[in-house]
């Protein structure tokens, strides 16, 4: 009988304002597939929801290509599969969607090895960084909860920190995308001192509110590195924002935009936010009310019996 897994990766957000392609936060939106081996050499691929009109359905699918690249990492060769997706994370919206895409290709190929090969956290968190450039949105997909991720001597590491139960997160979601791609052209190269300063002292903060203390979310989520370069590239997003903040909430850009995170203080507050955003929004967003993932991305075969995580 053909080995079937099935894989479920959560959406992250990533940066969380001054956290610059270092923190990311995973959340209670989900990708889920079905991955079976076939004994031929075919890529069969159906895919629903998200993207279903546009993502390609041969080999280049990002999902497949991540399969390939953790069976070539082991010295194999990706076997003929059939994908079956169904997609809800928002693509272009800055939710993590290639992030996930490539978690749960990684997954995949875990699921599918296992009891032959065994990839590794510290080998899932490499293979995805190299397909995904940096690791702050893959690491929160593979892991859950809220990431630390750095580079240290060219490998990827992370840290996973328990966020606080009184963190409240709403991700405002417009129409609209943006490219990841366009955004980070946006970046200048360099940056003065003092701005540097100020995102380090934010990003410390926002760890200590983030895990113990939300009533400093609004000062800890303070960021001069970034968003207001990309500002001019999103308009809505940033009046959005600013709207937000200027009330009093926690708003920041999610990963790349053009959807807005809010880390709200409470339930009662998340709910007021949206209220908000939508007598200021000029277009329409659609405000998803989420939890924090504490897991991360799973794979289990399909008869049953998880094998990630461990």
């Amino acid at each position: 009988m053909s080995r079937s897994v099935v894989v479920r990766v959560p959406a992250t957000s990533a940066n969380l304002g001054p956290g610059f392609d270092t923190l990311g936060l995973a959340l209670s939106v989900y990708d889920e597939l079905v991955v079976t081996q076939l004994d031929t050499a075919a890529v069969e691929i159906v895919v629903s929801g998200e993207g279903a009109a546009s993502v390609p359905l041969d080999a280049s699918h990002l999902v497949v290509r991540s399969m390939a690249h953790a069976y070539a990492a082991v010295g194999r060769t990706l076997p003929g599969v059939r994908l079956e997706a169904v997609n809800v994370i928002p693509h272009g919206r800055g939710m993590g969607s290639s992030g996930a895409a490539v978690v749960s290709g990684l997954l995949a190929a875990k699921g599918l090895l296992a009891g032959e090969v065994e990839l590794s956290d510290e080998t899932l968190l490499r293979l995805a960084t190299e397909l995904e450039g940096h690791p702050d949105n893959v690491a929160p997909a593979l892991f859950g909860g809220l990431t630390i991720a750095w580079m240290d001597a060219a490998s990827p590491q992370h840290k996973q920190l328990i966020v606080h139960r009184g963190v409240s997160p709403l991700v405002l979601v417009p129409e609209f995308t943006m490219s990841t791609k366009v955004a980070r052209s946006l970046q200048p190269e360099h940056v003065s001192y003092e701005d540097a300063v100020f995102n380090l002292s934010r990003s410390a903060l926002l760890i200590a509110a983030m895990t113990q203390s939300p009533d400093l979310l609004l000062a800890a989520t303070e960021d001069r590195l970034h968003q207001n370069y990309r500002a001019q590239a999103m308009p809505e997003t940033d009046k959005l924002v600013r709207a937000l903040r200027a009330a009093g909430f926690a708003a920041v850009v999610s990963g790349a935009g053009p959807s807005v995170l809010v880390l709200a203080d409470g339930p009662g507050r998340r709910l007021e936010a949206a209220d908000l955003a939508a007598s200021v929004a000029d277009t329409p967003w659609n405000a998803l009310m989420l939890a924090v993932d504490v897991k991360g991305g799973t794979v289990r075969d399909n008869a049953g019996g998880t094998t990630y995580p461990t």
